[in-house]
């Protein structure tokens, strides 16, 4: 049972019209009453619950000297965010007097927050489950709207909805099968064989159709990893300004412009990328240019997404060629993109497109300078990292690494157990593989997870959330 009361600054630090302060814990009122002072003269615990008053805040080791006025509201719990006593204090919001009031509460028994520790107290609480916690992280950080909605969905509960459908399923083949093994004479078993075999055919459908959303929900929530590739000026940059919309590296006529790896999170469309510009692939005695070629291959090789740029105004080159070999070797998504076709002839453009058949999910013809064709990639992009049929706003959808890790486990126990009904062995033998895919599907919303990993998540929480 978590008994200290913490506190921490709830807003941005730095200049504001308001700041806003959190105490939550078991003394919050009684340690906030010592700092905050209502205006009509009650003390703060005789007023009502959830109703902001205005009042004064104080400095109670210095004999009640005035620090700011401000409002504040009180949370009893389990009727809070983080399902203690939690009172909130609005204040003025400069860096010097937001920080007075901290310390006025700090200096009245509550200890500092850590990172992410409210919502953590929300967790262990119930408040929330543990895939909302991390959508709320996400939320925090979204920087496109699709994460934004995303994190809303996740925030409101539908993955946890669809885990708990699974979680009860196999929970229910679970109890038949310790009802035949504790009572092997009675007929207390739910569930025949058939049964069984049928409800875990069900749970293994419903938990591939969610760890199937995870292409969708790795593509907006943690981005794909996108390389921009090609040899020099064939217009690379200018391609990764269109994407970022705005004028983010250098563009000349000049071969070798780029010299390093330039990186940036942008949004194509609805999927989120992981973008990084990429030196010209190109033979050079500049030592700079060398390394910058180098550290080009390895983005090259790691990509999930490969946009490789070629100048359609002209023949492949050696470079190009060297290029397409790498390009038939790579296990990721390479699209081609056929640039500077405002310039370019339809001939030379056709020519292009077919070399290219064999190394790329598909070739885009457009103009970096111009934008024209751009929307072409944007719908390619889409169409291979999206599933159109899912609703951010509504549809449960997995968005992290971990969540699709348990779900896979759940697959593969869930795959144990009706082989084993299917090959005719005892039924008490399946257990301890539903036993397993219970706690897998358990695992993604944290009815089963370990403290490493609950630390982990709230790791990267900003102090005050």
């Amino acid at each position: 049972m978590i008994t200290d009361t913490i506190a921490a600054i709830s807003t941005p630090y730095g200049k504001g019209g308001v700041a806003l302060i959190r105490v939550s814990g078991e003394r919050a009122v009684e340690i906030a009453e010592r700092v905050f002072k209502p205006a009509g003269g009650k003390a703060l615990s005789a007023l009502q619950a959830n109703h902001m008053v205005y009042g004064r805040v104080v400095d109670a080791s210095e004999g009640d000297l005035p620090v700011d006025d401000g409002m504040a509201v009180v949370f009893y719990a389990p009727h809070s965010f983080t399902g203690e006593n939690t009172v909130e204090i609005t204040c003025h919001g400069g860096i010097l007097v937001t920080q007075s009031v901290l310390t006025c509460l700090l200096a009245a028994g509550a200890r500092p927050a850590q990172a992410g520790e409210f919502t953590k107290r929300a967790f262990i609480n119930g408040k929330l489950g543990l895939s909302a916690a991390e959508a709320l992280g996400s939320l925090l950080e979204a920087g496109t709207r699709e994460q934004m909605l995303l994190s809303g969905a996740g925030m409101r509960g539908e993955l946890g909805k669809k885990t708990n459908e699974i979680y009860h399923g196999l929970c229910m083949v679970l109890s038949s099968i310790f009802a035949r093994i504790d009572y092997p004479d009675e007929d207390l078993a739910d569930m025949s064989r058939e049964q069984m075999r049928e409800a875990l055919s069900i749970a293994l459908e419903k938990t591939e159709a969610l760890a199937a959303t995870y292409r969708t929900g790795h593509a907006v929530a943690e981005g794909i990893p996108t390389v921009i590739c090609g040899r020099a000026n064939s217009g690379k940059s200018s391609l990764y300004n269109r994407i970022l919309g705005r004028e983010a590296a250098i563009v000349t006529d000049i071969a070798g412009t780029t010299r390093d790896v330039l990186s940036e999170t942008a949004a194509i469309g609805r999927v989120t990328v992981r973008l990084h510009d990429t030196a010209g692939l190109r033979e050079s005695d500049d030592r700079v240019e060398q390394i910058g070629v180098q550290r080009a291959l390895e983005h090259l090789q790691s990509a999930e997404l490969v946009l490789a740029v070629f100048d359609a105004c002209v023949a492949l080159t050696e470079e190009d060629d060297e290029l397409l070999e790498k390009l038939l070797r790579h296990s990721g998504c390479v699209i081609g993109v056929l640039n500077k076709t405002d310039v370019a002839t339809k001939e030379q453009i056709e020519v292009l497109r077919t070399r290219l058949a064999d190394c790329t999910a598909c070739t885009i013809s457009l103009s970096a300078m111009t934008g024209e064709g751009f929307d072409v990639l944007v719908q390619a992009v889409n169409d291979r990292f999206i599933d159109g049929d899912i609703d951010l706003v509504h549809d449960a959808v997995v968005a992290n690494a971990r969540q699709h890790a348990a779900l896979t486990m759940a697959k593969e126990r869930i795959c144990g157990a009706i082989q084993a009904i299917d090959t005719g062995l005892p039924v008490d033998l399946c257990c301890s593989d539903v036993e397993l895919a219970a706690e897998a599907v358990a695992e993604v919303d944290g009815r089963a997870v370990s403290e490493d990993v609950v630390a982990g998540i709230f790791a990267h929480f900003c102090v005050g959330k």
